[in-house]
């Protein structure tokens, strides 16, 4: 089937990844190198990131549960230090891939997200370039659960097998890849940009 629809990640595709914030905050802290992934990793579909993406914590919920957590694997962090780690910066060729995808087929963000951390100003710009936006704080999932892709699917209007899905996180992309979808993991942009290309058969630069 042919592909009708790109959908997107935002953090560490779009935007440059959080990961790499995280591991400048733990250098200068003296952490040992991953140690938030790990904090992140533990527990990952009830911990409290995933509370917070589902919106079961509210922001100062999430930061004394992370604390928290974070004290019970050896290193307390403060949850807001963490969450001041999340803005990363436009990639501005990705969001040239997206206009020109927006040009030819449908398009979705996919996001695990949080209330009360929207996005504004240009990042706002860009997210209203997407025909559908899947946001884990609104829908109540998050990914990997195969019912986030699922909602996204339907408000498309499309089957999995007619999607390309780009994430930087293989355990995103796996579930998605299990219906049907085409996928790519995003590290360097270019490469995954030009993986994107030969998937929806036009230039996207």
């Amino acid at each position: 089937m042919p592909i009708t629809a790109a959908l997107f990640d935002f953090g560490g595709v779009i935007l440059s990844s959080p990961f790499d914030a995280f591991a400048r905050y733990e250098a200068d802290r003296g952490l040992p190198p991953g140690f938030l992934r790990s904090v992140n990793a533990t527990d990952p579909d009830t911990n409290a990131w995933a509370r917070l993406e589902r919106s079961e914590l509210d922001l100062d919920g999430f930061a004394a549960a992370f604390e928290e957590e974070s004290s019970t694997l050896g290193h307390r962090v403060p949850g807001w230090d963490v969450l001041e780690l999340l803005a990363g910066d436009l990639r501005p060729e990705m969001v040239e891939a997206v206009r020109r995808c927006g040009e030819r087929l449908k398009t979705a963000l996919l996001t695990n997200n949080v209330t009360g951390m929207e996005a504004n100003g240009e990042l706002a710009d860009v997210v209203a370039m997407f025909d559908v936006v899947v946001e884990s704080s609104v829908v109540g999932v998050r990914k990997p659960d195969p019912a986030f892709y699922e909602i996204a699917c339907e408000q498309l209007g499309i089957e999995p097998s007619e999607a390309v899905f780009l994430d930087d996180l293989g355990i995103n992309l796996k579930p998605a890849r299990a219906m049907g979808m085409a996928t790519i993991k995003v590290g360097d942009p270019a490469v995954a940009i030009a993986e994107l290309e030969a998937v929806v058969g036009f230039p996207l630069r």
